[in-house]
């Protein structure tokens, strides 16, 4: 299957500027491809996941991908989705989250003795440029209606923009006539909001190099969930890669808990089953989805493939233990990684009775619903049942000497922290 054909399989594709020049083109030969990530912040989200599985993706067909980190256009800021200035970084934080996200890219893309992906930082030809040159060789080139015309240049003048955003895209699209000139690159992929910046590069492309120049655009479509609302999203806030900021506990219940009309979707753009996979998966959300196999297989390789095998196996033991109510088999890593949106205690080493433990804490109302709620059993400590009224808690029913996990019913759990 050609790689254009897959994609179209996938439906992880939104608008091309020459669709049978392309597959023509990917036909016949390898070629290389770019795809960049400005240093904005010192970690990706899920959401830039995306057009970089699509890069992926033609490296495992034969091609050779170009991964460029915006060093100089990071320190500009694309207005693309925005409706206010960004505010500007240092140099000094924009190469931090340079050097963040090079190790981020590497991890993910770039294994062991793999020479065909490559990393480069557009920082590196853009810092030679005089003013006078910028404006002489690439500024002359650009029209200003054209500029004006483009989409996410329009949607700003209403607001205001500076004229330091607006040239982002004259940075872009030299980052393209470099790429096409030295790396061999002949096509660009990114986000839906990229178009702009994309044609704009082809254009400059032409300009320079001749109108049968052999370069080409490629955008994803934007991702939303079935309701609507912006993929990539919980209730905590955005889904990162790196596990300080989304550990790999909460990275997989992500998955895990995809809507059933959006998962065969998320298999198709984030994993790399096959289709024969992936129908299959998707018959089972028709038939069983109660079984909920999709989401497990999602959240399996998706963990796998950001935090690798040993950081899926924990998450998995971090669900089951919740599942089963095994609070005892987790580590007090595991527990603080499955616990952390949980309510939180903080209680000393000192023995004290349960009842008057648990009203202090503010986990019981009163002594009265706590003795009832004991007696009941309704009140586990650590995964084992507590029904004795008189029982004496101490450090050592701590896991780890850090941590007590008590269940409220069936479903409600609190943390408490000892100190």
């Amino acid at each position: 299957m050609n790689i254009i054909d897959e994609l179209e399989w996938r439906d992880a594709i939104n608008q091309q500027t020459d669709a049978e020049g392309l597959r023509e083109l990917t036909s016949q030969k390898s070629i290389s491809l770019y795809c960049g990530v400005d240093p904005t912040g010192d970690s990706m989200h899920i959401g830039h996941l995306i057009p970089f599985m699509v890069l992926k993706r033609f490296q495992l067909a034969g091609h050779r991908p170009v991964i460029l980190i915006g060093g100089a256009t990071g320190t500009i800021g694309d207005p693309s989705g925005r409706q206010s200035e960004r505010s500007l970084q240092t140099l000094e934080e924009v190469q931090a989250n340079v050097d963040a996200l090079t190790n981020q890219m590497k991890k993910l893309f770039i294994t062991e003795g793999d020479n065909q992906i490559r990393m480069v930082n557009n920082y590196d030809w853009t810092h030679k440029i005089n003013v006078i040159e910028f404006l002489r060789d690439y500024g002359k080139n650009f029209s200003l209606n054209s500029m004006l015309a483009k989409d996410v240049v329009a949607s700003r003048l209403e607001s205001g923009i500076s004229f330091t955003e607006f040239s982002y895209q004259i940075l872009q699209s030299l980052d393209f006539l470099h790429l096409y000139q030295n790396e061999d690159v002949q096509l660009q992929i990114g986000g839906s909001d990229q178009w702009g910046n994309i044609t704009s590069g082809l254009d400059l492309i032409r300009k320079k190099e001749g109108a049968e120049a052999k370069a080409f655009g490629l955008t994803i479509p934007l991702m939303l969930k079935a309701d609507g609302t912006k993929f990539g999203k919980s209730a905590g806030g955005s889904i990162w890669l790196d596990p300080k900021k989304t550990t790999p506990f909460e990275f997989y219940q992500f998955w895990a808990n995809t809507d059933d009309r959006d998962v065969v979707k998320y298999l198709k753009y984030f994993t790399f089953l096959s289709k024969e996979e992936i129908d299959g998966l998707a018959e089972k959300v028709e038939t069983e989805p109660h079984k909920r196999e999709a989401q497990k297989k999602l959240a399996e390789e998706m963990t796998r493939f950001v935090h690798g095998e040993e950081m899926l196996e924990q998450a998995l033991r971090i669900t089951a233990a919740l599942f089963s109510g095994d609070i005892k088999s987790l580590t007090a890593d595991e527990i603080e990684q499955g616990f952390k949106e949980m309510p939180t205690f903080e209680a000393t080493n000192e023995s004290k009775n349960i009842v008057d433990w648990l009203v202090d804490l503010g986990i019981e109302p009163s002594k009265r619903q706590a003795r009832e709620d004991i007696t009941k059993g309704a009140i586990s400590m650590n995964g084992e049942r507590v029904t004795d009224v008189n029982f004496e808690v101490t450090a050592s029913e701590a896991i780890g000497g850090r941590f007590i996990i008590i269940r409220k019913g069936k479903k409600n759990y609190s943390l408490v922290k000892m100190s």
